[in-house]
């Protein structure tokens, strides 16, 4: 007789991603870096950062980037809603502190709300709500590229002296960490694509690891310094709640901003999902350079939000999902009695009889 087997529910998606960067904060706070270990580790993780970026540079398609610019209207959208509208409800949240969210909190809160859009999860939920993933593909590439230059700008601009000592220092660090990489990364891209394709697996494990050693190194930091110390189980229960109304507003800010812009249901659901998540990938890295020290509160705020957002929006496409195949199902029942004039638009299957 087989034991029967715990599994988690299809509709509560537990990413292996996030259990690997939470192992990578325990392995921190059991066996932080220290000395001559922590040096090795700061510089091995410089390098890290780098060479992310220039391979995000390499992998961009620049004649993708360009073909989608024929949706300038959806990337538009979804840019304002990564850098303009998160940034204005991540100010608001500053009426928080004290009283809900440190000062140490906050500053990863606003930089959460300052780090581009992702791009994976923003195209697999867009392709199961049956959205447009050609413009989930190209706008989460934008948002990518954009957040080079405007994340560290707005860091500067919003965060001031709160962002671990930010300084001319750190924006040199800035174009050296990341923006050089990246153009080295574009301008390489026609010899070496051939070699990334060849080994695009093997490559994920390397952009994967070099950000788990991201992670260690900060909290490993954090925990030398004694960061966690300053930070109880209460002002994180109260940090995810403050996220849960974020996301919530910003999912409702997407569905309903897009649907009074004039979209179709394919490019709504796009700019939903690629207009209202953050990047794990882009914004830990980022992180390290513009935070050093203080690295490890910064990133958790993101680290929280990003399970969360995979949790929820993955519930949400499903439920999208069943809207479209139910729109479907009644256009090809009622097809035949009218002779195809009551047959739902493909392009807009839920939104044509609204």
């Amino acid at each position: 007789m087989r034991r029967p087997q715990l599994k988690i529910p299809s509709w509560l998606p537990v990413d292996g991603y996030i259990l690997a960067l939470i192992g990578t904060v325990v392995l921190a706070a059991l066996l932080p870096a220290r000395g001559a270990a922590a040096t090795g580790a700061e510089g091995a993780s410089t390098g890290a950062v780098a060479l992310l970026f220039f391979l995000y540079g390499a992998r961009l398609s620049t004649r993708e980037a360009m073909d989608g610019l024929r949706h300038w209207r959806l990337h538009l959208t979804v840019l304002a809603f990564t850098f303009a509208v998160f940034p204005l409800l991540g100010l608001a949240a500053r009426g928080l502190v004290p009283y809900v969210l440190t000062p140490q909190l906050y500053t990863g809160l606003l930089f959460l709300c300052l780090v581009p859009s992702t791009i994976q999860s923003s195209i697999a939920f867009t392709s199961i709500a049956r959205g447009n993933v050609a413009a989930a593909i190209c706008a989460g590439s934008f948002s990518s590229l954009v957040g080079i230059v405007i994340t560290p700008l707005l860091a500067a601009l919003l965060l001031g002296g709160d962002g671990g000592g930010f300084s001319a220092d750190s924006l040199l660090s800035i174009v050296f960490q990341l923006l050089v990489p990246f153009v080295a990364g574009q301008l390489l891209r026609r010899w070496i694509s051939g070699f990334l394709t060849r080994y695009k697996k093997v490559l994920g494990y390397v952009d994967r690891g070099s950000i788990l050693l991201v992670v260690y190194t900060a909290f490993s930091t954090g925990m030398v310094q004694g960061i966690w110390g300053r930070v109880s189980v209460w002002r994180l229960v109260e940090l995810v709640a403050v996220e849960a109304v974020l996301l919530a507003v910003m999912l409702t800010l997407t569905t309903y901003g897009a649907r009074k812009l004039g979209f179709p249901r394919a490019d709504r659901v796009a700019i939903t999902f690629a207009g209202s998540k953050k990047s794990l990938a882009a914004g830990l890295p980022m992180a390290s350079v513009l935070f050093g020290a203080q690295a490890s509160l910064a990133v958790l705020p993101l680290m929280l939000f990003h399970q969360m957002q995979l949790m929820v929006c993955a519930v949400l496409a499903k439920r999208y999902a069943r809207r479209a195949e139910a729109a479907e199902a009644a256009g090809a029942a009622e097809q035949p009695a009218d002779g195809g004039t009551g047959a739902v638009s493909a392009a807009d299957p839920v939104g044509a009889r609204r």
